[in-house]
């Protein structure tokens, strides 16, 4: 089957993002963006022209070829996601760990460390994976869903789930039980895996992604 990735353009997102408290603390998540580093070099190393946009995390290992834009604030991240879809993408890969959650009101200046029994009221945030179908209408669209312990058949219902309701080619549906990984690829009508190693995930999404832009 035919893999040739040769100068797609591929647009990935990865790291954690950060949502305001006050004007100098935020809430985050522990997520490293090492995925994203990953991917991105296997798509370096096949050719493709390829931006990262990136989270507050070290760019560690990350191939000289790849394009790297930063971001920390999760209205950082949609802003420059919306504007780097305006451009010509082949590929989207969505393994940014987005903020789920946002203060509904944030202080401008910092709260402070006298305040007792500090009270949060926290709101949902916008679902940036539902807004790139619209934006990217022809590319090959794929998004990431972690849910850590969650067992394989509940994690895939929830893979197929995602790919419903964001529109989307295929997610990773990956989980952590027990300090072992492990991940599939959900489509809407197959599943791939299990891959239980990110290098094997990585690969294996490459190759995948490879064979369907090839129309195979």
């Amino acid at each position: 089957m035919a893999t040739n990735l040769k100068n797609k353009k591929v647009l990935i997102t990865s790291g954690p993002t950060w949502v305001p408290i006050d004007n100098v603390r935020v809430i985050s998540n522990t997520a490293s963006g090492k995925t994203g580093i990953l991917l991105a070099n296997k798509f370096a190393q096949k050719g493709c022209k390829v931006t990262l946009l990136l989270g507050p995390v070290e760019p560690s290992g990350l191939n000289d070829l790849v394009k790297l834009k930063r971001f920390s604030l999760f209205n950082e991240l949609n802003d420059l996601l919306k504007r780097e879809l305006n451009k010509d993408y082949d590929i989207v890969i969505h393994a940014a760990a987005v903020s789920d959650f946002k203060p509904r009101s944030v202080s401008n200046k910092k709260i402070s460390s006298q305040v007792k029994n500090l009270k949060l009221i926290l709101e949902p945030t916008p679902k940036i994976i539902n807004s790139l179908r619209k934006l990217k209408p022809r590319s090959y669209l794929a998004g990431f869903k972690f849910e850590p312990g969650m067992q394989a058949g509940k994690l895939i219902k929830e893979g197929r789930k995602l790919v419903k309701e964001a529109a989307l080619d295929c997610v990773v549906a990956n989980t952590s039980r027990k300090k072992r990984y492990s991940a599939y690829f959900v489509e809407s009508k197959k599943i791939y895996g299990p891959f239980l190693s990110k290098p094997k995930m990585a690969d294996n999404l490459v190759k995948l992604i490879g064979r369907k832009c090839a129309g195979n």
